[in-house]
């Protein structure tokens, strides 16, 4: 059984779009790279005709994996919104006296922490899930034990 690609309709919409270029504009450059590179001749020694297979194995890899991950999105709806931390939620949190910092919790595929984008899988996103504002929220980091109060939830 394959295992879910959660996204949110942004990041599905991203990917949609990153598919489309890369199977058409970037195809053709690519196709039009080898041809040029097939006519100089001896294929054995040149380093563009090389260069472009490579680049063309790095393309179709990417394309495959896009459409793996299209083919098994799950779209991120949080139904929950302001009630419970789901998958979809934004959530402000406050550690100690330190200033308040905000999260998206979202899919593997599309975290991204120095934007505020945090999976639902990470340690942060695990011990945030199904609390409420006003949990005192205690979770185990790399740079340690971390304790923080959930004051937001969108």
């Amino acid at each position: 059984m394959t295992e879910p690609t959660y996204l949110t309709s942004e990041g599905l919409e991203r990917i949609k779009e990153e598919l489309k270029v890369l199977t058409g504009i970037r195809r053709k450059e690519l196709a039009e790279r080898l041809r040029a590179a097939i006519q100089m001749g001896d294929l054995s020694e040149n380093a563009d005709y090389h260069k472009a297979k490579e680049d063309q194995a790095f393309l179709e890899g990417r394309i495959q994996e896009l459409q793996y991950l299209v083919r098994n999105a799950v779209v991120i709806t949080n139904t929950r919104k302001g009630d419970i931390v789901s998958m979809g939620s934004k959530v402000t949190i406050q550690e100690g006296n330190h200033p308040q910092e905000t999260y998206h919790l979202v899919g593997p595929k599309e975290a991204d922490p120095r934007n505020g984008r945090i999976s639902h899988e990470s340690p942060i996103g695990r011990a945030l899930m199904d609390r409420r504002v006003g949990d005192e929220v205690g979770v185990e980091t790399p740079s340690g034990k971390v304790l923080f109060k959930i004051r937001k939830i969108e």
